[in-house]
């Protein structure tokens, strides 16, 4: 057996270090499109629950009032120098500090009307629970913002509210109570003219309360809610007195006229059941219907039997019966007529009563009137008088101060017509940004998580290994083809992918033939023996004497790839003495089967659940030499190395290793354990052959572009 070193692998690998991965954009590309359909549900769907939960939000609406500050002159006032221009950053934060104040704010406060109020608090009623208080208007300012804009001397107010006049409203009364607020700070109070008026203002209004108070003391003495209101008061309940009492008298009439025919009746002994009162009177009905059944039974049974006949006398006790009920049910209705015409009489009388207090009270309230309007107008005239005087003050104090004020109102806030939030266009964007986030997160995430081996980068940088070749995918093809691809000389998917891997083989051995190749894997299924398979066929039919051996004794496939019985082979030649002397070719007992002109196939010989006796033996490892003698070249298909350890036995007598490896089968660092395991066992590992990969991944993921042109080469002359 020739002397061979081990090729040496990357010192990362030496040291057990982790190889960083560097990809590319087509790297993450092929990430993303390979993990598409579970990175994408799951990104609608955070999608998609966060645009909802936006969108349920409450509405807020937005509403911005703006005002500027100027740079008056310097004002000279009774009360010393005045300079009321804003001059600097400073003295432009002061006022935005006075605009943000709590006392301005109470000043916005307390400057609304009772309507106005109501405005604010109209949509914070809707979710008001059972038993809560209804907020204040301090409560239902909204969220209010007041800056200056960079660079300016602009102030801007801005409101969001859930109502939109609401956050007009307060927008602007911010600005109109500052605006009052700096004219009351920087006008001039000491003025004759203005201190004259407001002494009649103190007085009018003095005037003008006192005139409402005893407008107010007289309608509390005499319970007045006003004239008016009274006297409808009073015309409505004369109005429905009247009504209740014809009514009544009505009602009263009618029962006294059934009343006088029921003893009209009883005088004359008629049937009281005529009278329709009686007649529907409640359990009457149906007793005189029963009766009357009864006795058209008593005629009918008269006709049969006697009198005395037992049918007869039952008879004649359940009509007296029910004769019986009959007159009580008459009884009890004249009696129910007594007391309702008792009660009517009692109604009418009570409602005649009514009618005259009222009659009374509507008197009363004519003298009352004289004196009300007196008071009335008097109080309006005072009102009138000192709202006049009011004005003229303002009006005096505003043309006074309105040239100090350094503020001049710019933009009034305005009702705002569609809503600040939600925003649909800026969940739009927020729905797709946290999409794509998720999308990129969840598929880029996997490909960490996955340790799978999936990408040359797995093979030559993870693992340390040299790609020998990728094999597309074959399960589409039958088993009969896809074994003997090679062999068959026919151009079928799949004989480029094998031939490359063929001259891959020859590039990185280092060893004249004759020698030994082992195939193995980390787990079943990945393909080793589709790779033994077609291996062997290409070296001979490249002109390389080729023996395929079966080494897989516990799970042995190759005899039936091949169409032939396994009868013969490694264990049958063991158990037979393990003779080394005869021609090998001719041994009966090893039963080498001739596929083709240059390859030979050496099978199990059975299954065996212990085979190591078998692989441990120095016997083992001769045949293996005299098989180099006359072969080219020996290629072993081996059980894989996750499963159980007799590729180990078995590489320590074989030349070259080649590492078989199914496309997202098993994991990169169970490959890399396996790998290193063959490496100190100084064997040759000419690198890893990736295998079921679809025709559209092996254009994605291998970087070796040349498999595109080799293809379409090939293909173009086939």
């Amino acid at each position: 057996m020739q002397e061979h070193t081990s090729k040496p692998f990357p010192p990362a690998h030496d040291k057990d270090e982790s190889p960083i991965e560097r990809r590319t954009l087509r790297d993450y590309y092929i990430i993303l499109r390979e993990r598409m359909w579970i990175a994408l549900p799951l990104a609608l769907i955070v999608a998609l629950g966060l645009g909802y939960w936006k969108a349920r939000q409450p509405k807020m609406y937005q509403a911005v009032a703006t005002m500027q500050f100027e740079k008056p002159e310097t004002l000279v006032t009774t009360q010393g120098v005045v300079d009321p221009a804003v001059r600097n950053e400073t003295e432009l934060r002061t006022n935005l500090e006075k605009l943000n104040s709590q006392r301005l704010r109470t000043r916005v406060v307390e400057s609304f009307t009772p309507d106005e109020i109501r405005t604010l608090q109209r949509p914070y009623l809707k979710n008001l629970k059972p038993g809560q208080a209804v907020p204040s208007a301090s409560d239902c300012l909204g969220a209010v913002n007041i800056d200056a804009a960079r660079n300016s001397l602009l102030i801007s107010v801005v409101v969001r509210h859930p109502d939109p006049t609401a956050a007009a409203l307060v927008a602007n009364q911010f600005v109109s109570q500052f605006f009052s607020y700096l004219a009351d700070y920087y006008g001039g109070r000491s003025e004759t003219g203005v201190e004259f008026l407001r002494a009649q203002a103190d007085r009018l209004g003095k005037d003008a309360a006192d005139a409402e108070q005893k407008l107010m003391a007289y309608k509390k003495e005499h319970n007045l809610v006003s004239l008016d209101n009274s006297t409808n008061i009073i015309g409505t309940r004369l109005t429905t007195v009247n009504a209740a009492l014809t009514t009544a008298r009505l009602n009263r009439i009618n029962l006294e006229t059934s009343y006088a025919q029921v003893t009209t009746y009883q005088k004359e002994k008629r049937d009281l059941t005529e009278i329709s009162y009686i007649a529907e009177h409640s359990t009457v009905p149906t007793l005189k219907s029963q009766l009357s059944g009864l006795l058209q039974t008593q005629s009918v049974y008269a006709e049969r039997y006697l009198e005395r006949h037992p049918k007869m006398i039952d008879l004649s006790n359940q009509i007296a019966v029910v004769q019986d009920q009959l007159d009580k049910a008459i009884e009890l209705a004249v009696a129910d007529l007594a007391t309702r015409l008792a009660e009517a009489r009692q109604s009418e009388t009570n409602l005649q009563a009514e009618y005259a207090d009222a009659e009374k009270d509507s008197l009363k309230l004519g003298d009352l009137g004289v004196a009300y309007k007196t008071l009335e107008n008097q109080a309006n005239v005072a009102k009138g008088n000192y709202v006049q005087i009011l004005n003229r003050l303002n009006e005096t104090t505003t043309s006074r101060n309105i040239e100090k004020i350094p503020l001049h109102p710019l933009d009034p806030a305005v009702v705002p017509s569609v809503p600040y939030e939600p925003d649909l266009s800026h969940i739009l964007r927020t729905c797709l940004g946290v999409g794509l986030l998720v999308f990129f997160a969840v598929a880029i995430g996997l490909s960490f998580i996955d340790d799978r081996i999936k990408s040359a980068w797995d093979v030559e940088s993870f693992i340390g290994a040299n790609l020998l070749g990728i094999i597309p995918d074959l399960t589409s093809a039958k088993d009969d083809e896809k074994y003997n691809l090679m062999l068959s000389g026919q151009q079928m998917p799949g004989v480029e992918a094998f031939l490359s891997v063929y001259s891959s083989v020859k590039i990185h051995s280092k060893l004249d033939f004759p020698k030994s190749i082992l195939v193995t894997s980390t787990i079943p299924g990945e393909g080793k023996t589709l790779i033994s398979c077609n291996l062997a066929g290409s070296f001979a039919r490249h002109g390389k004497r080729t023996l395929l051996i079966d080494c897989d004794l516990r799970r042995p496939m190759l005899h039936r790839h091949f169409k032939q019985t396994n009868n013969t082979g490694l264990i049958t030649w063991f158990e037979a003495g393990a003779n080394l002397e005869q021609d090998l070719t001719t041994n009966p007992s090893l039963g080498i089967i001739k596929i083709s002109d240059n390859l030979s196939l050496l099978c199990s010989g059975g299954r065996s659940k212990s085979p190591t006796e078998l692989l441990e033996s120095p016997l083992f490892g001769q045949l293996l030499e005299r098989c180099k003698k006359q072969y080219d070249l020996v290629i072993i298909d081996s059980p894989p190395l996750g499963a159980v350890t007799d590729s180990l036995l078995i590489a320590e007598r074989t030349d070259e290793v080649i590492y078989v490896c199914r496309f997202n089968r098993a994991y990169r660092k169970h490959i890399r354990l396996y790998m290193k395991a063959l490496r100190n066992g100084k064997n040759e590992v000419l690198g890893v052959v990736l295998n079921g990969l679809s025709p559209r991944r092996v254009e994605y993921y291998t970087n070796y572009r040349y498999y595109l042109s080799y293809k379409k080469y090939y293909g173009s002359q086939g």
